[in-house]
C-alpha cells in the first residue's frame, strides 16, 4: 500500500481527496486523456495504474476492487474490455503525463495525463523474446533428468560459457586493479 502523503491534501480532507482522485481516474478511463493540474495528475497516476493492473487480472475480485473506486459500471466495463487488452503486453507505465502551459486565471501549472495504448516497440518485443529464450535454455541445462548419461560430461550452453568468461574476466580485472593499487602505494 502506498504511504499516505504528508502535508496538505488536494481537497482539504482525506475523504475529499479520495473522491477527487476517483473522479479523475473515472474521467481518464472514460475519455482516454484529461487536462488537470500537475499535482493532481501526479497524485492520480499510481491509482490509475493500479486500476489498470487489476483490470489486466480480469477476475471477479479485481472487478469488485475497481468498482470500489470507479463507481460507473460503464467505465469499468470499458476498462476491463478495451483498455486492459490494449496494454496486456506492458509491464507498467500505462499513463503519460505531459506538462502544458499554465492556466490563465491563476497561473497554476497544468498537465495532460493520457493512457498509453500504443503497442510496445518492436525492439522491446525482441528483447523480451530473447530473455524468455535465455531463461528457457538455462532451465533445460540446469536440470537434466537422465540416468544413463551420468558419467558423460555435461554440455555447456553458450549462455553458460558467456557467464564463465565474464566471471573470469571480472576476476582478472579486479586482480589487475588490486596489483596496480599496490604498485602505486
Amino acid at each position: 500500500m502506498p504511504t499516505p502523503t504528508k502535508g496538505p491534501r488536494l481537497g482539504g480532507g482525506p475523504a475529499h481527496e479520495r473522491i477527487i482522485l476517483a473522479n479523475l481516474v473515472t474521467s481518464l478511463f472514460e475519455h482516454g486523456r484529461i487536462t488537470t493540474t500537475e499535482a493532481k495528475a501526479k497524485r492520480m497516476r499510481p491509482l490509475a495504474e493500479r486500476m489498470i493492473t487489476f483490470a489486466k487480472r480480469g477476475d471477479l475480485h479485481a472487478r469488485r476492487r475497481v468498482l470500489t473506486t470507479v463507481k460507473s459500471k460503464d467505465v469499468v466495463y470499458r476498462l476491463f474490455s478495451e483498455i486492459a487488452p490494449a496494454v496486456a503486453e506492458r509491464q507498467g507505465g500505462y499513463t503519460r503525463i505531459t506538462k502544458v502551459a499554465p492556466r490563465k486565471g491563476d497561473n497554476a501549472p497544468m498537465a495532460v495525463i493520457e493512457l498509453v495504448l500504443e503497442p510496445l516497440s518492436p525492439k522491446q518485443a525482441v528483447v523480451k523474446e530473447a530473455e524468455k529464450a535465455a531463461v528457457k535454455a538455462a532451465k533445460k541445462t540446469a536440470a537434466p533428468k537422465t540416468d544413463k548419461v551420468e558419467d558423460a560430461p555435461a554440455e555447456e550452453t553458450p549462455v553458460a560459457e558467456a557467464a564463465e568468461v565474464t566471471a573470469e574476466e571480472l576476476l582478472d580485472t579486479t586482480a589487475d586493479e588490486a596489483g596496480s593499487e599496490q604498485a602505486d602505494a
